[in-house]
C-alpha cells in the first residue's frame, strides 16, 4: 500500500478540505461503475478508499503521521528485542538473509525456519503457506451504491442494503460521510473458496438532492419565508429543519438575504458533533391588493423624491 498522500496527490499539511476534494474526485474517475472493464481503474478506485479510509480520519491521520499505523491502518512494528545480536537487542536480519541464503547458522535453513517463526509459515516461499504451497486467493471485491435522504444521514439509520452477491446486510450510515464517498465493508464480497479470505464490499454512498436544503459538510442552508411585517417589526418565524419544525426570532427592519445561524442543525459530523443550519430570510409581500401597504409606498417615494 502507497503512502495515502501519494494516492490522493495531496501534501502532508493539506486540510481536511483539501483531502476531502482530492478523494471525491479520484473516486468519481476510477469508480467501478464507471470502469467495468478498467482493472487498474478497479485497483486505484480501491486504493483511493483505503487511502480515505485514514486521512479522512482526523485519530487515524495522527497515527499515521506519527509512525503508529501504516497506509493499510495496521499497527507498526517498533522493532524486535531480545534476540541478543549486540547492545540493546538489536536484530541482524541481513546477516540472518545471508545465512538463510549460504546454510548457514548451523545449517538446514535455519535462518528461514527463524523467520517463519517471527512472521508465521506464510513467509516461506514469498507468502506461500506451509510446504511451499501458495495461500489461497482472496475473493473478489463487489462494488454498490446506496441512495440516502439528508434526514437517514441526520439520524444515523441503519438501512438494508442488498449487495450483488444476493446478501443482504444491515449497513449503519457512518458519521460525517458524504455524497460519493465510499466504505468498505471488509469481507462482504465473493467468496474466497474453502480456505481464501472473502473479498469487501465498497459501499459508494449517495446523498439525495434536497427540496429545501443543501449541504456545505457537516453545515446546511436552506431559504424562509418572512412576512413583510415581521420583517419591518420583527418577530418570530417558523425555520424547518432536519428533526422538525423550529421557532426563531428575526430583529425589526430585517431584508432579504439576511442570513441566521442555528447551531447543532446540521448534519452529524465524524467526532459525533453537529454542524450547523443556516436560514437566509425572503421577504414575502401579500397576495392580492393592500391599500394600505400601496399608500404607504406611495408616500415614501413622494418623501425620497422631494
Amino acid at each position: 500500500m502507497r503512502n495515502p498522500y501519494d494516492v490522493l496527490g495531496v501534501a502532508k499539511g493539506a486540510s481536511e478540505a483539501e483531502i476531502k476534494k482530492a478523494y471525491r474526485k479520484l473516486a468519481k474517475d476510477f469508480h467501478p461503475d464507471r470502469n467495468k472493464n478498467d482493472v487498474k481503474a478497479k485497483d486505484r478506485f480501491a486504493e483511493a478508499n483505503s487511502a480515505y479510509e485514514i486521512l479522512g480520519d482526523a485519530e487515524k491521520r495522527k497515527q499515521f503521521d506519527r509512525g503508529e499505523i501504516d497506509a493499510e491502518g495496521k499497527p507498526r512494528a517498533t522493532g524486535f528485542e531480545g534476540f541478543g545480536g549486540g547492545r540493546g537487542g538489536n536484530f541482524d536480519f541481513e546477516h540472518m538473509a545471508r545465512a538463510q541464503r549460504g546454510g548457514g547458522m548451523g545449517g538446514g535453513g535455519m535462518g528461514e525456519d527463524i523467520f517463519s517463526h517471527i512472521f508465521g509459515e506464510a513467509f516461506r516461499a514469498g507468502g506461500a503457506g506451509p510446504g511451499g504451497q501458495r495461500q489461497p486467493a482472496k475473493g473478489e471485491d463487489v462494488a454498490a451504491e446506496l441512495s440516502v435522504t439528508l434526514e437517514q444521514v441526520a439520524s444515523e439509520e441503519k438501512l438494508r442494503l442488498a449487495l450483488p452477491t444476493g446478501r443482504e446486510v444491515d449497513v449503519m450510515i457512518p458519521r460525517g460521510v458524504i455524497d460519493g464517498q465510499t466504505i468498505r465493508l471488509r469481507g462482504l464480497g465473493q467468496s474466497g473458496g474453502l480456505r481464501g479470505e472473502p473479498g469487501d464490499a465498497l459501499l459508494t454512498i449517495r446523498i439525495r438532492p434536497h427540496p429545501r436544503f443543501t449541504v456545505e459538510g457537516a453545515d446546511l442552508r436552506t431559504t424562509v419565508d418572512v412576512p413583510l411585517e415581521d420583517a419591518v417589526l420583527g418577530g418570530t418565524i417558523r425555520v424547518p429543519t432536519l428533526t422538525g419544525v423550529v421557532e426563531m426570532k428575526i430583529p425589526a427592519m430585517t431584508s432579504s438575504g439576511r442570513t441566521f445561524r442555528l447551531r447543532g442543525k446540521g448534519l452529524p459530523k465524524k467526532d459525533g458533533t453537529p454542524g450547523d443550519l443556516f436560514a437566509t430570510t425572503a421577504i414575502v409581500l401579500p397576495e392580492g391588493e393592500d391599500a394600505a401597504l400601496a399608500d404607504f409606498a406611495r408616500s415614501r417615494r413622494a418623501a425620497k423624491a422631494a
